[in-house]
């Protein structure tokens, strides 16, 4: 079973500094139809303008993935971490039993574009913790590089939760597949571009895709593309 969650359907919040976009319920948006799919909770598209950004604030018992797509993101935490955030770098902080952070756009120039993913944790209250790495786009180019996953095996950053985050970047006719342990559900999301999965389903930037009792997933780029797949679950 393929369900479809479009672009334009999703919450929207807009700030003087901030334009979200939200896949799922989130702060003042609310949609009893979209809680989440599995442990996957959030994922807010974000642009936030020169200088703008979100102040400190607390989170505690959830998986944060930060994934850059343009600019450049400042992060600081209450347990000692200082950094910029590029496109290719993807950023995990652990909150478990509570962490204090603030995020930023680093230029005064340019917007930052980022995809802030919230996962729930298979445990309460743990050791808070954060982890960050660099996915050149050479390594996800026509495959699937793992960027996160309980091991935090191939060099992903480890979450914790039963739970696999891939990213491709795929040219205009390129194909690639992911097979699905039985019991498994993926989430397809589309960054950039355009893509069709098998059954003729289209999506495009913004457009994802929530796969229930399939063996497998298979897709083919309609244009030169950019997505996230979430195996869960």
């Amino acid at each position: 079973m393929v369900l479809t969650r479009r672009s334009h359907d999703r919450g929207h919040a807009r700030l003087e500094w901030l334009d979200s976009r939200h896949t799922f319920s989130f702060a003042d948006y609310h949609d009893k139809s979209w809680m989440g799919f599995g442990p996957l909770r959030v994922i807010n598209e974000d642009r936030v303008a020169p200088g703008g950004g979100f102040a400190p604030h607390r989170h505690a018992n959830m998986e944060i993935l930060s994934y850059v797509i343009a600019g450049g993101l400042q992060h600081r935490d209450s347990i000692g971490n200082g950094s910029v955030i590029v496109p290719g770098d993807v950023q995990l902080m652990s909150a478990g039993s509570g962490i204090e952070h603030s995020e930023f756009n680093a230029s005064k120039d340019v917007p930052v574009h980022f995809l802030q993913i919230w996962i729930q944790p298979d445990r309460l209250n743990a050791k808070p913790r954060y982890a960050q790495e660099h996915f050149p786009v050479e390594a996800r180019r026509g495959r699937w590089r793992l960027l996160a996953a309980p091991d935090g095996g191939d060099g992903s950053l480890p979450i914790r939760q039963d739970a696999r985050v891939h990213a491709t970047v795929l040219a205009a006719g390129q194909a690639l597949s992911h097979a699905l342990a039985p019991g498994r559900r993926a989430w397809l999301q589309v960054v950039a571009g355009q893509l069709r999965l098998d059954d003729g389903t289209v999506l495009g930037a913004g457009d994802a895709a929530g796969i229930t009792g399939a063996s497998a997933i298979a897709l083919t780029a309609n244009a030169d593309c950019d997505a996230l797949l979430f195996d869960l679950p």
